[in-house]
């Protein structure tokens, strides 16, 4: 057996500190160890506590620097593209209200040429966005649920997209981008009124809902752009007579769209015009303030869930878009149409879920 194997085998009497009186607690010296220091002066105690400060300081330093320099990297992502910069994300850190798209990295040799889809993606905080003049591609989703959002304004100088007074389009004025979801803030403002009111509330009048509640799209427009009015707060949309295209998700949780009308030299109708031909996926889903609907014989495509959820069941009555009214005989419109899936609204109805009913040759209501 080794000495090792031995010793470790031998059994341990652990050591006895001898009685140490109260009034030495701090001072006494046990043998073999070092004195205690407290109470005593430290040896060269002021150039110790010099170096930890200056230590903390650099460290400190070096932090902001990199919270500061990982702050911005984060806050715009960009990716260069054969025309120019995209701007990918845009992280708002809380503080920034209005934005001006032009350069990537504040560099004006980087020219920002595109915005890619969900860029500003659930932002809380921008009210207004400035579109520089060498951006050319704008994604329809960039500024999907940007809640506050009131404008989009557009460089002049720009050749691709144009503002009316806040709302994006295209620069030949024939495709509506974005109504931006809080417009109604700054209509709002603009029409003199120190805040918001709902149909049911006292002030509420025809004056308000006109100034700030209603909207006419230019008689140049042919197509109303994917998410092009989600979440807006209107009653009322004026669409001209030339539209030929509704998009996907086009008036999605419009919840307080009430009457579409149709605007042109003959005068106005209500509802979707003649000679519209495709009303996308999704186009007014959630809308059940909605309460009249009319499909012109021109229309030639309904994407699924187009209606989705625009009717409710409330005390026994159908309300919303409780019947579907269609210019075409059912044979013809289900000949000639590509309508997909769900396409009709549909209630409660017992444990069952009970599609409209659809009056076929309807003639238009004035």
């Amino acid at each position: 057996m080794s000495r090792k194997q031995k010793n470790s085998d031998a059994p341990v009497t652990p050591e006895t500190l001898p009685e140490i009186p109260e009034s030495e607690a701090w001072t006494y010296q046990i043998e073999g160890m070092k004195a205690p220091i407290i109470g005593k002066p430290v040896e060269n105690a002021g150039v110790k506590k010099a170096v930890v400060i200056a230590v903390l300081i650099v460290a400190i330093g070096l932090s902001i620097f990199f919270s500061v320099r990982a702050v911005h990297s984060e806050t715009y992502n960009y990716t260069q593209t054969e025309i120019g910069w995209e701007l990918t994300k845009f992280s708002n850190p809380g503080d920034i209200t209005q934005l001006t798209l032009d350069c990537a990295e504040n560099d004006s040799a980087k020219p920002l040429t595109s915005i890619r889809e969900y860029a500003f993606n659930c932002d809380d905080k921008l009210t207004s966005i400035t579109v520089g003049k060498d951006v050319r591609e704008i994604d329809s989703k960039s500024f999907y649920s940007v809640w506050n959002l009131q404008t989009i304004f557009v460089d002049p100088e720009n050749a691709w997209f144009c503002d009316v007074d806040g709302v994006l389009y295209d620069k030949a004025l024939t495709r509506v981008i974005c109504y931006p979801i809080d417009h109604d803030a700054y209509l709002r403002e603009k029409a003199g009124y120190k805040e918001e009111l709902w149909p049911d509330s006292e002030g509420y009048d025809d004056a308000y809902a006109t100034a700030v509640q209603t909207y006419h799209l230019p008689a140049t427009v042919e197509t109303v752009g994917a998410l092009a009015f989600n979440y807006a707060n209107l009653t009322t949309v004026y669409l001209p007579a030339g539209l030929k295209t509704i998009e996907t998700l086009a008036f999605f949780k419009s919840t307080n769209l009430k009457t579409i009308y149709t605007e042109g030299a003959g005068g106005v109708i209500r509802s979707l015009p003649d000679g519209l031909e495709t009303i996308g996926s999704d186009a007014f889903s959630y809308d059940q303030a909605l309460d009249y609907m009319y499909i012109p014989a021109s229309v030639k495509s309904i994407g699924h869930h187009a209606f989705w959820d625009t009717c409710f069941k409330e005390d026994g009555e159908v309300k919303g878009v409780a019947v579907m009214h269609v210019a075409a005989e059912e044979a013809q419109f289900k000949a000639s149409v590509d309508a997909g899936d769900h396409w009709l609204p549909s209630y409660d109805y017992r444990l069952f879920k009970k599609t409209i009913d659809v009056d076929y040759g309807a003639e238009r209501a004035q």
